[in-house]
């Protein structure tokens, strides 16, 4: 029995199909012989599960890849909140404030589940399989830089010690002297890595082009188009994201660095080469998205209360 319910869907459908110039039976016909879909198809579930292919037959390499893989599908997910707040017509405090609660809820898991990198696999057979890995390092995540780079002005993504000059410099110059590069580059020649030199070929178009987007929209920008009433009920949110992707996320792989690589009298290099000793502690970076949030203490003990000290 057809329901007056049904017979308006139906009528409906035939309007919008008519006004594409297909014929709604046919689409019909094509419902009736399809075959209902399950939850293996629906997530492509076999080809998840076959996106994993380690270099070497060490069984830990298999965790090493499925958290790496986990973390980018979070930052993809961050990426989206990030965009949805950046270029909604219309910017509501409510909005901000969902989106971000999304984004820390997202870091916030990435923070708490790296113990599986820290604490979940074999120390031996990490450093047996990392040699396969050469020259490819997280230092490579182009998904992270993107978010950085929606986040905030790009002259806060530089060291403080030229951020000054920075201010007002075209997007490519500030580009051209953002923080990471230095954690990539050797240490006693000054030269850029091949984990460094791979990474801008494939990425460094891209993040100028993002940087041009997000220039005058990005997330710190955004934030200060509230009126004061509204920008009050976001301030905790964005401080916890500061805080969650410019001091407890690089911790985290500080910590993790500290219990594979530490070794005396020498430490052990990182696949990517990066000089994970100064790049990775918070303290050192001093990167901060909003500063105009924080106290001068505040800012000048950044990173160093997580650190314990």
């Amino acid at each position: 029995m057809v329901t007056a319910e049904i017979a308006e869907k139906i009528k409906r459908l035939e309007e919008k199909y008519a006004a594409m110039g297909q014929d709604l039976s046919s689409y019909l016909d094509g419902l009736l012989y399809a075959d209902y879909l399950t939850y293996w198809d629906y997530i492509q579930l076999d080809v998840l599960l076959n996106l994993q292919h380690p270099r070497t037959p060490i069984p830990d390499e298999n965790i090493f890849i499925i958290y790496h893989q986990i973390t980018e599908l979070y930052f993809k997910l961050s990426l989206q909140a990030i965009e949805q707040i950046c270029q909604a017509p219309v910017l509501t405090a409510e909005l901000f404030t969902t989106q971000l609660k999304r984004i820390n809820s997202y870091f916030r898991n990435l923070i708490h589940s790296f113990e599986i990198m820290v604490d979940g696999m074999d120390k031996e057979q990490f450093l047996q399989f990392r040699m396969a890995l050469l020259p490819a390092s997280g230092f490579q995540s182009g998904q992270f830089r993107m978010i950085e780079i929606c986040s905030t002005k790009l002259s806060n993504l530089v060291y403080e010690s030229i951020r000054p000059k920075m201010i007002n410099a075209p997007l490519n110059e500030v580009l051209d002297n953002i923080y990471w590069r230095s954690g990539a580059t050797e240490l006693a020649t000054g030269k850029k890595t091949l984990t460094l030199r791979q990474f801008e070929k494939k990425y460094m178009d891209t993040f100028l082009q993002l940087a041009t987007r997000y220039e005058n929209c990005n997330i710190q920008a955004r934030y200060k188009v509230l009126p004061p009433g509204e920008q009050q009920s976001v301030i905790p949110l964005l401080k916890e994201y500061d805080q969650n992707i410019n001091v407890r996320w690089p911790l985290m792989h500080y910590k993790s660095a500290v219990r594979y690589l530490h070794k005396k009298p020498e430490d052990i290099a990182a696949t990517g080469g990066t000089n994970w000793q100064q790049y990775l502690p918070p303290k050192n970076k001093r990167i901060v998205f909003f500063p105009e949030l924080w106290t001068n203490e505040e800012l000048n003990n950044w990173g160093r209360t997580a650190m314990g000290e």
